[in-house]
Parts: structure tokens; sequence; C-alpha cells
């Protein structure tokens, strides 16, 4: 029974060291990266260059037809004399 207890001991021993320890990693703090203060105005930058003239529009579109036109006055009636004007006789032909 001597014999029993110390190799059950043994046994024992050498089964708890061959398990491994899992090992331990303490994820590093996450680092918060603050903006710091504005820096100066930087200069100012040159003009820009002139730019082309634009191409010549389109015609514009024909207007609207005009309203018609006030009707004129009546004209005086007539002294009941008729003329006819006849055109004049033409040359006779040579």
């Amino acid at each position: 029974m001597k014999y029993t207890l110390l190799i059950s001991a043994v046994i024992a021993t050498l089964s708890l060291v061959a398990c491994e320890r899992a090992t331990v990693v303490t994820p590093a703090p996450a680092t918060v990266v603050v903006p710091g203060p504005a820096g100066p105005t930087g200069a100012t930058g040159d003009q820009g260059a002139t730019g082309g003239q634009g191409a010549t529009g389109g015609q514009g579109a024909t207007g609207s037809t005009g309203d018609q036109g006030a009707t004129g006055a009546t004209g005086n009636t007539g002294s009941g004399t008729t003329v006819i004007v006849t055109p004049p006789a033409s040359a006779p032909a040579n």
C-alpha cells in the first residue's frame, strides 16, 4: 500500500505538470487621438487666369402675332355726283 500511494502521488503530479496553463494576454489600451489646436493661416494664392469668351447664343423664338387694330371711323357720305375717270387711249402701233 505504501507503494500504491507513492505511485498515485507521482502520477497525479505528472498529470498536473503536463497540463499547459493558458497564457493570459492583456490587450493594450486603445489610443485615442485628439486633434491639437489649428495652425496659422496659409498665404493667399495667386489670382487665376481670365477665362475665354463664351459662345454666341442661338436665335430666339419668333414672337406672337399682334392683336387686330381698332376699326376706323366711317367716312362722310358723298354728294350724289359720280365721276368716272377713264385711262388714256393707247397709241396706235406703227
